[in-house]
């Protein structure tokens, strides 16, 4: 029982992974555009749903929602008046600007929200755990399994079968030839940024609970966005997702049967996967 249950907790832990990092998938991956303050959207929308839980008042589900549109008009003003024009910058540019954005959302957040860890208030039914085929899970990470899944789902479909998916694949090939064919590439990545960060703030308010929530959160999770994507390789959707399952399993492995090296565990992987393969499990070169 206790394999099934790291494994349990361990693809809830990679499925986290993943909503959280499939953004930065995007921009870094899709756009070719290195955004270091990935994790500051996602601590965006951490704090938006324990202010409107906490203080306000709102049931959880529905300020699950509120936390992605807020993080994605943030985004969406961010990319408009900054982002849009470091696309064409070199990555070295791209890197210190982000950075930079970092340390300014840390600081703003530790002024206005204080540096103690945060927590969202969540509902009873969410606590505790159940009886499910004879293993006993957590309620609410089990709720993370099926969101995330669901969301995953969703992303894939969104890439692959649509139109707009269409229109970004062809936007980041070659964005000449999709301007000549009518298709408007500053709209397509400022929608795809706007949607990355949304998601991002999705996944830092799913978060809270299991990762904490508090001023320096962009820091301390910028590296395990990063390995997730190097991991994965950055020309699909499916690299991320299968990289967030592989590296939150081992890390939930490692913390429980070697606690004094787990934190190492996840970084072994990474070492071991990229001399296997340099450009990650699915990867290419940036075509952009």
């Amino acid at each position: 029982m206790t394999l099934l249950t790291i494994l349990f907790d361990g693809v809830a832990y990679g499925m986290l992974l993943f909503v959280l990092a499939c953004g930065l998938a995007v921009t870094l991956g899709l756009m070719n555009f290195v955004n270091l303050a990935h994790g500051a959207f996602a601590m965006a929308g951490g704090y938006i749903c324990a202010i409107l839980v906490n203080r306000i008042g709102w049931p959880f589900f529905a300020a699950l929602p509120m936390a992605f549109v807020a993080s994605a008009l943030i985004g969406a003003v961010l990319e408009r008046s900054l982002y849009r024009h470091l696309y064409n910058r070199s990555h070295l540019d791209q890197v210190l600007f982000s950075i930079g954005l970092v340390f300014m959302a840390v600081t703003a957040t530790d002024y206005v929200m204080g540096s103690s860890q945060t927590f969202i208030k969540l509902p009873d039914y969410l606590q505790g755990q159940i009886d499910l085929f004879g293993l006993h899970v957590g309620r609410y990470r089990l709720m993370i399994i099926v969101i995330c899944g669901l969301l995953t789902i969703a992303l894939q479909m969104i890439l692959s079968k649509t139109r707009f998916g269409s229109r970004l694949r062809a936007a980041v090939d070659d964005p000449r030839a999709a301007s000549g064919l009518g298709i408007n590439v500053p709209q397509v990545f400022a929608f795809t940024f706007a949607f990355g960060c949304g998601l991002a703030g999705m996944g830092g308010a799913l978060g809270a609970e299991i990762l904490g929530l508090d001023p320096h959160f962009p820091l301390k999770f910028m590296i395990y966005f990063l390995i997730v994507v190097t991991v994965g390789g950055s020309s699909s959707i499916t690299g991320p997702f299968l990289a967030s399952l592989l590296l939150g399993v081992g890390d939930v492995a490692g913390k429980y049967y070697v606690p004094t090296l787990g934190a190492f565990v996840i970084y072994t992987l990474m070492i071991v996967i990229l001399l296997w393969r340099p450009h990650g499990l699915f990867g290419r070169t940036a075509a952009r």
